[in-house]
C-alpha cells in the first residue's frame, strides 16, 4: 500500500518521513496553498530511489506541470483541479483528486487514464485537500484504484482502511504542529498505525 506523506516543505519532515516509512511523498505547488513550496526548494530535497515524488497542481497548464517536473523530479502529478484527462501532462503518473460526499458517482471517472484517484472530504469551493473525511465506506469496492484523503491520523487510517481497502493512503495536515511543518510524532504515529492496517487487511 502506499503510504504518502504531503504538503512538505523542508528536507529535515521529508527525511523524517522517509525514515518513518513512508513511500511516497507529497510538495503542493498551488500558490494559494498554505504549503506551497517553489520547485527548486523541492528539487532539494533528497528522497532515495522508490519514495515517489509527488507534486499537487490545481488547474495548472501541462506544459508547466511537465517543467516543474522535470525541475523537482516529480514521479507523479496529483491533479486537483477540473484539469480533463486532454490535459494531463505528458510522460508523467497523474492521480486525478476527487471530492467525494453522499452520491458520489465513480462512473465519471471509470474511463479516467489516471493511475489512481485521491479522494478527499468536500471543500466546497476549495482546492486541494479539505483536511475533513468521508464516509470510506463509498470507496468501497471502486473499479479505480483509490488513495485515501482527507483528515486521516494515526486515530481513523486503521478503519479508513479496513472500509475502503485503498491502493494508498494519504496524511497531511492532521499530522502537523503548523501548516507545512510536520509533527513527527503524529506522522511515524500514523505511518505505523498505516502500515499494520495494510497487514491486517487482506
Amino acid at each position: 500500500m502506499i503510504l504518502k506523506i504531503c504538503g512538505l516543505t523542508n528536507a529535515n519532515d521529508a527525511a523524517a518521513a522517509i525514515k518513518g516509512g513512508a513511500t511516497a511523498i507529497g510538495f503542493n505547488f498551488w500558490l494559494r496553498s498554505p504549503r506551497f513550496i517553489a520547485p527548486e526548494l523541492a528539487a532539494d530535497i533528497a528522497s532515495p530511489g522508490g519514495v515517489r515524488r509527488v507534486g499537487v497542481f490545481v488547474n495548472e497548464a501541462p506544459a508547466r506541470v511537465e517543467q516543474i517536473a522535470r525541475q523537482a523530479r516529480l514521479d507523479v502529478a496529483q491533479l486537483h483541479g477540473d484539469e480533463p484527462p486532454a490535459r494531463y501532462p505528458a510522460g508523467l503518473a497523474v492521480w486525478k483528486g476527487a471530492r467525494v460526499a453522499a452520491g458520489f458517482d465513480f462512473s465519471a471517472y471509470q474511463d479516467s487514464p489516471a493511475e489512481a484517484l485521491v479522494l478527499d472530504g468536500a471543500a466546497g469551493e476549495l482546492y486541494g485537500g479539505s483536511g475533513k473525511p468521508f464516509d470510506w465506506s463509498l470507496a468501497a469496492g471502486a473499479a479505480k484504484r483509490i488513495i485515501l484523503a482527507g483528515g486521516l491520523d494515526a486515530s481513523n487510517v486503521a478503519e479508513a482502511v479496513a472500509l475502503a481497502r485503498p491502493w494508498g493512503v494519504d496524511a497531511c495536515s492532521r499530522i502537523e504542529s503548523a501548516p507545512g511543518k510536520k509533527d513527527h510524532l503524529k506522522m511515524n504515529e500514523f505511518l505505523q498505525a498505516a502500515r499494520q492496517a495494510a497487514q491486517q487487511t487482506p
